[in-house]
């Protein structure tokens, strides 16, 4: 069982930035992905990005490409969300996620994430 705390929500102007923490509990073969997720209210749940562990290598979501960076520490047991120029249309709240890979490569897809943390909420005021 792989448990995950995210930290660093808050509220910013529009164009402004803010980073997200998540930590993991432990690294398992079963977590060797890690990725972001966001919901809005009324929308389903959408996959921002993701991030293998093993190598570091990530994968985002067209609306925030050149945006939104993510990184791991050395320990690969805590992963960033780095969110410059936020818009409006970022605010939602952000879960954290752990799941397998597959042949070596992430899938940014909920359905496959086993593990989930509470979530931290992102507000961005125009």
């Amino acid at each position: 069982q792989v448990q995950l705390v995210e930290s660093g929500g808050g509220s910013v102007q529009a164009g402004g930035s803010l980073r997200l923490s998540c930590t993991a509990s432990a690294y398992t073969s079963n977590s060797n992905c890690m990725g972001w997720f966001r919901q809005a209210p009324g929308k389903e749940r959408e996959g921002v990005g993701i991030i293998y562990r093993p190598d570091g290598s990530t994968y985002y979501t067209d609306s925030v490409k050149g945006r939104f960076t993510i990184s791991q520490d050395n320990g690969k047991m805590t992963m960033y969300l780095q969110m410059n120029s936020l818009k409006p249309e970022d605010a939602a709240m952000y879960y954290c996620a752990a799941g397998p890979s597959f042949s070596g490569a992430c899938v940014l897809h909920r359905a496959l994430m086993p593990y989930w943390g509470q979530g931290t909420q992102v507000t961005v005021s125009s």
